[in-house]
């Protein structure tokens, strides 16, 4: 399932649904959320209707004596073991489908096997106990509640059942006939007209709820994410640089710290519109270039953080020469500059977290940072300590 977006949500709220029906990305996500709730309430929906089934078995032995034993069968031997299966594979495999198949399958054979018994009795209470089936019709759709599709299907399907089994006990008239014929169909009318309403308020609940965590998601991504750069600001670094640190078990943990060189003159030069620009560039560019599981953060100002677990400072060391020449080849003009192009100066120092802090591994980078300014920019140098081998490039 794809992941669904905020634009697409609200384009389907405004949109709405007549059909009962999302776009395919939205339908997939209510699907999902629809097969959770169902398979949830399977179990209880499951002992509840099974339950109530099985006591008309009182029923059974005043009404119906003469093939009380074939309803037995029907009952403790047929339907029982039949609704177990379908729990067991509902809960096994969470499918919309699948759930909406077993109900009508529930349904069904719920009223066509007490039918099929009365085919063979005699008892002068088959109207009475024909009526019983109500209550199955009543039960797959307000308790079961598959989709809307479904529904229709079931009550075409019981209807169907409970007509040719009650014309095949030969009991009743052609004028009581139709009155039971009358009472299903109005009743199915009635059902699938609720049905229909249900589902459409449940699909809006859906997507109100879905688009409130949306819009909680999108506020909590921007509150974590620079508003000129799009990466991570410095009130993420606390939680995700802490979330590293802690993860990063026996492993390293790689600061990159690096700041555009000669800034200030470029903003003089070119004024803060396009310095705006510039930083933009660079921090897309970092974020293209460094290794998919780095993070990266705007430190302050010009100044970029990538946070990686990294076993090895030649390692970290690769993935800062590539951001420095990449960002070279930006070729972004400094006409502050006698070489006319924007660089960066970055700073690289890896510590293990049992020994040491973030803070500290972050203060061992920026000594590094301004090491490699010292040595003419445009160049990375790697800090001294905090792991042991490593040493000034």
């Amino acid at each position: 399932m794809g992941v669904v977006t905020l634009e697409q949500v609200e384009r389907q709220i405004a949109k709405g649904f007549p059909f009962l029906r999302f776009a395919p990305g939205v339908e997939a996500a209510f699907r999902k959320d629809y097969a959770d709730e169902r398979v949830r309430l399977a179990l209880i929906w499951g002992v509840v209707g099974t339950l109530i089934y099985d006591l008309v078995y009182f029923g059974d032995r005043t009404m119906m004596a003469d093939v009380f034993g074939e309803l037995l069968v029907a009952r403790f031997l047929v339907f029982t073991p039949f609704v177990i299966g379908c729990i067991v594979a509902v809960r096994r495999w969470r499918n919309a489908l699948l759930y909406d198949i077993l109900s009508v399958a529930i349904a069904v054979l719920g009223v066509t096997l007490p039918m099929l018994a009365a085919t063979q009795s005699a008892s002068p209470y088959l109207f009475v106990y024909q009526n019983g089936n109500s209550a199955a019709f009543l039960f797959f759709v307000i308790a079961l509640r598959p989709r809307f599709p479904a529904i229709l299907a079931g009550l075409v399907l019981m209807c169907a059942s409970h007509f040719t089994t009650t014309k095949l006990t030969g009991a009743f008239d052609a004028v009581t006939y139709s009155g039971i014929i009358t009472f299903y169909v109005t009743l199915s009318i009635f059902l699938a007209v609720s049905a229909y309403f249900l589902e459409q308020k449940d699909r809006q609940n859906f997507l109100n709820q879905l688009r409130a965590g949306l819009l909680y998601d999108q506020l909590e991504r921007n509150a974590e994410r620079d508003e000129l750069t799009g990466l991570l600001n410095r009130r993420s670094l606390a939680r995700t640089g802490e979330r590293l640190w802690t993860g990063a078990g026996a492993s390293a943990v790689s600061a990159i710290l690096l700041d555009i060189d000669h800034f200030k003159r470029f903003n003089d030069v070119h004024g803060h519109i396009e310095g705006d620009a510039c930083i933009r560039a660079v921090a897309h560019c970092i974020r293209r270039t460094a290794d998919e599981a780095a993070f990266v953060f705007r430190f302050g100002g010009e100044e970029i953080l990538v946070l990686s677990a990294c076993a090895e400072p030649l390692t970290a060391l690769a993935m800062a020469e590539r951001i420095r020449a990449a960002i070279e080849d930006l070729a972004i003009d400094h006409r502050g500059l006698d070489d006319g192009c924007v660089t960066v100066s970055l700073g690289v120092a890896l510590a293990e977290p049992a020994g040491t802090t973030l803070e500290k591994l972050l203060q061992v980078a920026d000594g590094a940072l301004y090491e490699a300014k010292h040595r003419g920019r445009n160049t990375v140098a790697l800090a001294d300590g905090l792991v042991p081998g490593t040493r000034v490039a």
